[in-house]
């Protein structure tokens, strides 16, 4: 079982003294010079941004999630190691993100490097931030090339009512489920405290990474995979809705998914890492947690 522990902003030196420890600070503006996550700022980017979520409010239906799990849960895309997936990320840019427009992989090394400067003893922790947006491969014609509102952007269930925390909440009149009643109420079709795992949450890539981890036997802890499945589950995470759905266990999880999210956010940067020198320690946690190819 995996402990939760705070990080202080302090240390006790040899001499006695408090020292403040050199943590990561989350800035105030994003790469643009904005706020984060403001979806409401007048920007050509900002209008992309929103026309995206129209796309996604409006197409990402309960059937539409069956169907494409019951498709990816086959594993018969690729086989390939997870640097090689790391490396297909070059060729992905995700139009749902208000804050950066940077290749993925640079996204998943900032954030991955600022957790391990900040939990260095957390090793599988430093890889569910490397590994958590491999899912965007999806938009890889080899893998599909679903279109972006079937693969990026906050997540949320379906088969209850969509929450107004939802971004965009306005789009999901258009959405066919709206207009079921089944899916109308508050619990729609699940009880309270079902647990997560009993939600239909909307595809894309954190439930297909899910997926792959999961059935290619990874020997990460149940955290890190909460972390991965779940980090886009903003309307959960961020304004607590939803949370009526979570079992014991995810409550444990959810205090290091918000860990996590500090470092998904506020870690991207037009500051790059350098892949080659940073390449032989994430070499080494995914040969401990990971087969050497896995199925996608």
């Amino acid at each position: 079982m995996t402990t939760l522990v705070d990080k202080p902003k302090t240390v006790q030196t040899s001499e006695g003294k408090l020292e403040s420890q050199n943590v990561f600070l989350a800035p105030e503006i994003n790469a643009f010079g904005r706020a984060f996550r403001d979806y409401d700022a007048e920007s050509e980017r900002q209008k992309g941004v929103e026309e995206f979520y129209k796309k996604q409010h409006i197409n990402q239906t309960y059937d539409f999630v069956k169907k494409m799990r019951a498709e990816y849960e086959k594993l018969d895309k690729a086989e390939m190691s997870i640097w090689e997936c790391c490396e297909l990320l070059n060729e992905v840019v995700d139009e749902s993100d208000p804050d950066l427009d940077e290749p993925q992989i640079q996204h998943l090394l900032q954030s991955a490097e600022a957790i391990r400067k900040d939990y260095p003893n957390e090793d599988w922790l430093h890889l569910a931030a490397l590994i958590h947006d491999l899912g965007k491969i999806l938009l890889l014609p080899k893998f599909g090339g679903l279109p972006q509102w079937a693969v990026v952007g906050d997540t949320f269930p379906l088969g209850c009512a969509f929450d107004e925390a939802n971004v965009h909440h306005k789009y999901f009149k258009e959405n066919p489920d709206y207009k079921n009643p089944a899916f109308a109420s508050k619990n729609g079709i699940y009880k309270e405290k079902c647990g997560l795992d009993n939600l239909v949450i909307s595809w894309g890539h954190d439930d297909y990474m899910y997926m792959v981890a999961k059935k290619n036997n990874t020997t990460l802890p149940p955290p890190a995979l909460f972390v991965v499945r779940y980090h886009s589950f903003y309307p959960l995470h961020k304004h607590g809705a939803y949370k009526h759905f979570m079992n014991d266990e995810d409550v444990e999880n959810l205090k290091w998914l918000h860990i996590f999210n500090k470092y998904d956010l506020y870690s991207k940067s037009k500051v790059l890492v350098d892949v080659e020198k940073v390449k032989p320690y994430y070499i080494s946690l995914i040969d401990k947690y990971f087969p050497k190819k896995l199925r996608w």
